[in-house]
């Protein structure tokens, strides 16, 4: 589509023309008659634009409301404008009937549930069941194979430990954080737990020959089965599949993500609400807390999903990324206006999934609420309920008024029964009680998962600059896996009552996870057998008692590999529990003090 005259769309187009007609709304009972005010704080949901009564509004009045803080700027509109014009709005629905909302029928519960955690295990092994030993086999033979392609006089031969050494240290240096990678073996700025692990140079010819598809076997462009995302689509697929394969929640959200990036790629795009407004863009499935369920990439245009009819693309990802949902679970999703239509709600309430989402008025065919100006001259928490039946499914509209207005459509939820939450009023300078609807207060609830999900992998980003376009998804995808885990893990604590201050942070888990890539079993095989569970214990008595040594991880400190004694200058205590030695044996790979004697073997002990 051409949008170089996108930016001439009307102001009649944008915003609608609504007939003029008288309708009852509902008003809080508690508001005083003043003037609505506009809150400093954001809305708790999206809003929509204003309508007209003719569908244009003059300058004048479109420069006086920006300035007051009630419509977007000229910019924004603009903005607003070439989305619009971008993504019509659906005409597949001829118009319904709507009426006055009369009665809220009842809800099926929630079929499923999840299954009960009995113990938390190591974080190792929650990243390790997303990212699979198969997953990175396969990157160790596509890089072999990649550096031969390259120059077959210079192998990389690189092993199954260098990869996971490679990875570890990527995830130390997303913690770290210094702004160029050599700097990590630099002399002055040496960071220990990257450099001792691995060479500079050996690192740096794996991550120039990571690969993860045999490039022979690309389809050229232009010709049938092309894809854009070829060099990174088995890496894609076996974390979807891990992905797919976590037991889901109830409330469900599908939203944007978008990867930060500036460089040359066709698969870039430009969203000017975002935060980061360059990069590529995913469209995510997600719990409330952050778990993803699902995911794909934007590569261009969305076709229709198989036993379902084109919806356009916004429709049409929703119900690809809702394939996996179990149907008739009574399921609830929640999905913005980008994504919302009549014709998805029905479609979604066929397959058991019932739905919320803010919806833009011209997408409610035959369905007209209040003007906006109007609603100002009432109280805020102002709401307006309207109810249809379109293909066997009953479909609710709820407008409602805070400090903008916003329009949600469901299957299942109504405005019914309210609740009240605390607004700042900024003509009376108070906090006030504003009349929410109960289909706010589920949407507002259940919606943030995916902006949880950015937000937690945006506090250690793996930023490793590269000439290649898709290492950024690759380091992506990686972060992504570790927040997933560590989410994962928070579930289980949750589950047998773990507290959240016995719980490890993001950070710490993340730490955790690398010390082990870099260290556990590398050199050698890992012993069998469970350990003692009395040493196991102790030493977690003995990390709530603060050592002044940190003890390594579980699976560090049994793999048996590299674990050598080695005498100091300086004396320290035994680690080993219940010995109060002092000595200067030190193990080199561990670095705790551990009694190594006739009468004591607490180094054997200790790694056994």
């Amino acid at each position: 589509m051409n949008t170089g005259n996108s930016m001439s769309v009307s102001t009649a187009i944008f915003y609608g023309k609504v007939k003029k007609k008288r309708t009852e709304l509902a008003l809080p009972a508690d508001e005083s008659e003043d003037e609505i005010g506009f809150s400093d704080h954001e809305n708790d949901v999206d809003w929509t634009v204003d309508e007209s009564s003719d569908g244009d509004i003059s300058d004048e009045e479109l420069q006086f409301e920006a300035e007051e803080g009630i419509v977007p700027t000229t910019e924004e509109r603009d903005q607003e404008e070439v989305r619009a014009a971008l993504c019509p709005p659906f005409h597949k629905t001829k118009n319904l009937k709507w009426r006055k909302k009369r009665s809220t029928a009842a809800v099926p519960e929630w079929k499923g549930s999840l299954p009960h955690a009995g113990n938390v295990k190591e974080p190792i092994e929650y990243f390790r069941c997303l990212l699979s030993r198969n997953i990175i086999e396969e990157m160790v033979f596509q890089s072999n194979l990649y550096a031969i392609q390259c120059d077959p006089t210079m192998p990389l031969n690189v092993t199954f430990e260098e990869m996971e050494q490679f990875l570890g240290i990527c995830f130390h240096m997303s913690v770290h954080g210094l702004p160029h990678t050599r700097m990590f073996w630099s002399t002055k700025t040496r960071v220990d737990c990257v450099a001792d692990t691995m060479s500079m140079k050996r690192w740096e010819a794996i991550k120039r020959f990571l690969h993860f598809a045999n490039n022979d076997e690309q389809v050229p462009a232009g010709h049938p089965g092309y894809d854009k995302l070829f060099k990174v689509r088995p890496l894609l697929t076996a974390l979807q599949e891990s992905f797919n394969h976590i037991p889901m929640d109830e409330h469900l959200c599908v939203d944007e993500q978008i990867i930060p990036f500036k460089g040359k790629s066709q698969l870039k795009q430009y969203i000017p609400m975002k935060p980061k407004r360059w990069g590529y863009k995913i469209f995510v499935l997600c719990d409330g807390n952050g778990i993803a369920y699902n995911f794909d990439f934007y590569t261009g245009p969305i076709a229709a999903v198989e036993g379902f009819p084109d919806l356009g693309a916004s429709g049409n990802i929703v119900l690809k990324l809702a394939s996996i949902v179990p149907m008739y679970m009574s399921h609830r999703m929640f999905y913005d206006n980008w994504f919302c239509s009549v014709d998805l709600q029905v479609q979604l309430e066929k397959a058991g999934i019932h739905s919320v989402g803010t919806v833009r008025q011209n997408r409610l065919a035959g369905c007209t609420f209040t003007e906006d100006k109007v609603m100002k001259t009432y109280r805020r928490g102002t709401y307006e309920e309207k109810e249809t039946t379109h293909d066997g499914t009953a479909l609710t509209a709820v407008k409602w008024f805070d400090n903008r207005p916003v329009i949600l459509l469901s299957t299942f939820a109504a405005a019914t029964p309210t609740s009240t939450v605390k607004r700042w009023d900024k003509k009376k300078k108070e906090v006030i009680t504003v009349t929410r609807p109960n289909i706010i207060q589920l949407y507002n609830e259940s919606m943030g998962g995916v902006d949880l999900l950015d937000s937690l992998i945006a506090l250690y980003r793996t930023k490793i600059r590269s000439k290649k376009w898709y290492h950024r998804i690759v380091f992506h995808m990686m972060d992504m896996t570790v927040v997933e885990s560590w989410l994962l893990y928070r579930r289980d604590c949750k589950d047998v009552g773990l507290t959240q201050n016995a719980q490890l942070s993001l950070l710490d888990f993340k730490i955790d996870i690398a010390h082990c890539l870099c260290k556990e079993n590398k050199g050698g095989l890992k012993r069998k057998g469970r350990p003692s569970q009395s040493t196991e214990s102790a030493l977690d008595g003995k990390k709530h008692r603060r050592p002044a040594f940190p003890l390594p991880p579980q699976p560090v400190r049994l793999d048996q590999t590299n674990h050598w004694p080695t005498m100091v200058s300086q004396k320290g205590r035994c680690k080993y529990p219940g010995c109060k030695g002092i000595v200067r044996v030190k193990c080199t790979k561990c670095e705790v003090y551990l009694c190594l004697t006739s009468e004591k073997k607490c180094f054997v002990n200790f790694h056994s």
